[in-house]
């Protein structure tokens, strides 16, 4: 099987552990297990000894109850028995992918996006039809264009909300379109949700789940909880051909989570609303400090994002995207992702949910550069 190799993971590969000012990081700032039985209020030594004694079988196959309890909790209509455990988002959406597209299918797909979300249905000879966003539309779909990609062929629309790379948000009223658009189809919609929940104000950020009977949502315990050291996702649905098709695709490929992994998720998620205002704070507070950096900067401009942990700069001279950030990662140690990693050019992609100190060390190094431009 062929499939197209995955730039963005390439390029952190490749650059991340040269970083001395990482920016490209996408996660909000991770907590260590100290931290989070300090939010926990846990008694650590208790805690450990009572993991300790746990004999390291395969644990529970189909996720850890009260792990996909805490999930459950996540959404308005779903319960435990329509969500499964994966490795991380990026095995949900593979196993949903793997799970439910064939060679004759047709995919939408809204771009740009996490690229496994159309390489892997590409790589499986599916017909991909992308979407692609733009800064002039606040990188929001265009509904009637669409509308027009849409066949009766179509399996899947694929959205990713909060977007990665812009930090756009749909809202309701914008999903109960797609929603229509997918329903005459008979379509499913598979939405990323990893940053769902991490938005600039109290406004909501629907699940697709909770308003489409074939939606189907991926998330994991990466970005919004900090956790990515864990490795652990999931999908949840409550259409029961696309759960079992995945259920029955994942005896091939994952068996089960890691049993201790899932512990330390459920402890995270039943203190869910400590741990989310703690990032909401990261990335609101952030956000502020680079949102008056970009207005500082006459080289620099933005749509600025409404939810999750990044956004596109774009810059006004003439260099790529690629060769801009070799130069800033191998001579000046600040790490953004290129924007051709998204198919986008005269931007890079970077991350401002790190520690605060590190956000405002990174935009004085990049101003220090720019200001030899």
């Amino acid at each position: 099987m062929k499939i197209e190799p995955f730039k963005v993971e390439l390029w952190m590969n490749e650059h991340e552990d040269k970083a001395i000012y990482n920016t490209g990081e996408t996660c909000v700032d991770s907590i260590s297990m100290d931290e989070l039985f300090e939010i926990a209020e846990l008694d650590k030594t208790k805690t450990l000894n009572e993991l300790a004694q746990k004999r390291l079988t395969y644990g529970h196959i189909f996720g850890n109850p009260r792990f996909k309890k805490g999930i459950a909790s996540l959404y308005q209509t779903i319960n435990e028995e329509e969500i499964t455990t994966t490795h991380g988002a990026i095995g949900a959406n593979h196993l949903v992918l793997y799970s439910l597209v064939e060679p004759e299918d047709e995919v939408v797909a809204v771009l740009p996006t996490y690229q496994q979300l159309y390489s892997i249905p590409a790589s499986f000879q599916a017909t991909v039809k992308e979407h692609i966003l733009s800064p002039e539309n606040n990188f929001l779909p265009d509904v009637a264009e669409l509308r027009k990609l849409v066949t009766s062929k179509t399996k899947l629309i694929i959205i990713n909300n909060p977007n990665n790379p812009s930090g756009s948000l749909m809202d309701q009223k914008m999903l109960e379109e797609i929603i229509n658009i997918a329903e005459k189809a008979g379509a499913y919609i598979l939405s990323d949700e990893t940053y769902r929940g991490l938005t600039q104000d109290e406004t909501d950020s629907p699940s697709i789940v909770d308003l489409y009977d074939k939606g189907i949502s991926v998330s994991s315990m990466s970005k919004v909880w900090s956790l990515a050291g864990l490795r652990l996702g999931w999908i949840a649905t409550k259409d029961k051909t696309a759960l079992e098709q995945c259920l029955l695709h994942r005896d091939h490929n994952t068996i089960s989570c890691g049993m201790l992994d899932e512990e330390l998720a459920a402890i995270a998620l039943t203190n869910k609303d400590k741990l989310l205002a703690r990032s909401q704070r990261i990335v609101r507070k952030n956000l502020k400090i680079l949102d008056e950096w970009v207005a500082k900067e006459p080289h620099i401009s933005y749509v600025k994002p409404q939810a999750g942990t990044v956004t596109l700069l774009y810059y006004d001279f003439d260099r790529s995207s690629r060769e801009l950030c070799l130069d800033l990662i191998n001579n000046h140690g600040l790490l953004f992702t290129p924007g051709d990693c998204f198919g986008f050019e005269s931007c890079v992609r970077i991350g401002y949910g790190c520690s605060t100190e590190e956000l405002i060390a990174g935009l004085n190094k990049f101003s220090e550069y720019l200001a030899t431009i």
